[in-house]
Order: structure tokens, then sequence, then C-alpha cells
């Protein structure tokens, strides 16, 4: 079956290291990957555009994302690999929601910077609001040149306080069983058991995933979660992270937090978010 995969680009060192990122991911499968520009890639400002200037623009754009998709066909060893390309007039999340809708995308994959100091947003600002608006489509986030290591361990941290049904769990499922990872289930322990509902959906969440090699971890509640979630990632050489972005959910919670509570996260492996779907 034909995955279907969106790549906004605006023709950085960063955004080529996500899509690369991409097809080294999915080497093995049958895709169609949609390269997206946006004029708001490529002018920040978008005031007194005039017709020409736009029509340049447009010319400019359409001109790059040809010969990047000449270069990846090229280059490509997967001969089940199809590129296409898109140019939108439209915003950027605008233009992800129209393409994510058109062309029954599967996935979303884009880079990002991170947070690197007190005025950086969390995932870049582009990357931020997409995350907090794409309510119908997992997002990958590959951090800034970051290298393609196989996922051989993709952590998934929840509270147990949160029911997930079978399809919201269907993305990490696709992810392990490209490359048979091992799926950890990350539960930071702030109290000392768990009541009715957290058991009952922990009971739920083994059954789901009982094709699936996977482990369940109790980690220590530092400071905050992140540096909870940070430190399982570094010493279990954890490769992706996995979350479902729901109302009080840990990705919620960081993406709303003041910007200065921000710099101490960043991803450090890529970040798949789950949309809510319950």
């Amino acid at each position: 079956m034909q995955k279907n995969i969106l790549l906004p680009t605006d023709f950085s060192d960063n955004a080529l290291n996500a899509i690369h990122y991409a097809l080294e991911l999915f080497k093995n499968e049958k895709c169609r990957f949609y390269i997206l520009n946006t004029i708001e890639m490529q002018v920040p400002v978008l005031s007194n555009l005039t017709g020409r200037l736009l029509e340049t623009i447009k010319e400019d754009s359409n001109k790059n994302l040809k010969e990047l998709q000449e270069k990846l066909e090229s280059t490509s060893i997967n001969s089940k690999f199809h590129f296409q390309t898109i140019w939108s007039s439209k915003n950027l999340l605008s233009a992800i929601t129209k393409s994510v809708i058109d062309y029954n995308i599967d996935l979303l994959v884009m880079g990002t910077k991170g947070a690197t100091g007190a005025k950086e947003f969390l995932f870049g600002s582009n990357t931020n609001t997409i995350i907090k608006k794409m309510n119908f489509c997992p997002i990958l986030v590959i951090p800034e040149n970051f290298d393609f290591v196989i996922p051989n361990q993709i952590a998934f941290p929840t509270d147990f306080k949160r029911f997930f049904s079978n399809i919201e769990l269907k993305p990490i499922k696709d992810l392990a069983s490209l490359y048979n990872s091992i799926i950890r289930v990350v539960h930071i322990n702030v109290e000392d058991d768990l009541d009715d509902i957290q058991e009952n959906n922990l009971s739920a969440l083994k059954q789901y995933l009982k094709k699936f090699e996977h482990t369940f971890h109790w980690v220590p509640d530092f400071t905050n979660k992140t540096k909870s979630i940070c430190t399982f990632i570094d010493e279990l050489e954890v490769n992706m992270l996995v979350m479902v972005n729901y109302k009080h959910s840990f990705v919620e919670n960081i993406i709303k937090e003041p910007i200065i509570k921000k710099v101490g996260f960043h991803p450090i492996v890529p970040f798949m978010i789950i949309p809510d779907l319950n």
C-alpha cells in the first residue's frame, strides 16, 4: 500500500536534511513524496507584493522545486518512490492543510532548528504553529543536523490517564513495523499506585501492542517531565519519540509554556506528534 508523505521545504539545509531522513526511513516502502513550497517560505513579509514580483517568486520557487525533484529522483535507489511538487501562494499552515486533504497525506515530515536561545520558539515558529493547528495528520519533526539512525527503539510517554484508540496508535505501530522496533512505553512516576482508570488504560494499551515487541518503564519524576523524558531517551539510546497531542497532554503543555521555560526542551531525536482523534 502506498504511503503519501508531505515534505514542506524552504530549500534550506535543515529542510533538505528532513527530506533525506524521510527517504531513508521509508526506503523499503512504496511512497509518493509531495514536496511543498509556499510564498510564506520565500518572503516572510507578504505586504505590498506586486503581481510581477509574485510571478517572479513563483517562477523561482517552481524552478527550485523542479531541480530538487530531479535530484531526488536521480539519487533514489527505490523504484517505488515517486515525487510530486506543490507550490502555493497561501500561508504555510493553509498550504499544508490543503495538501493533506487534497493528496490524502499519511505523514507530514518537517525539519526544525530547535530551541537555541530565549528568543527561539520550541520547534521554530512555523513548526510550532503546525503542531498546534494540525489535528488530523501525524507530524514527524526532525532535529537540525540529525543523521538518520534506524529507529530500533521508540519511546511513547503516557500517564495512563487517557484511553488511546487503535486508530490513534496506528502511526506508532506502522513505524514499529518498518524495522521491527521495540516500543518503550514510559510512565513518569508521579503517584504511588495507578487508579482504576489508569489500570484499565494500561490493560488496553497492552492489548493493542501485543503483536509488537514492547516494554513498560516507570521513570522518576524529576523537576519537570521534560528532564525525565530526555534522560530516558539518553540512557536507553532511544531513536525516536512519539506522543499523542491531546488536551492537557505533555505536547500541549510544552507548546503553551512561556518561551523562557522551553529553552531546555528541544527534540534530541526525531519526534512524531499524533493528533487527538478521540
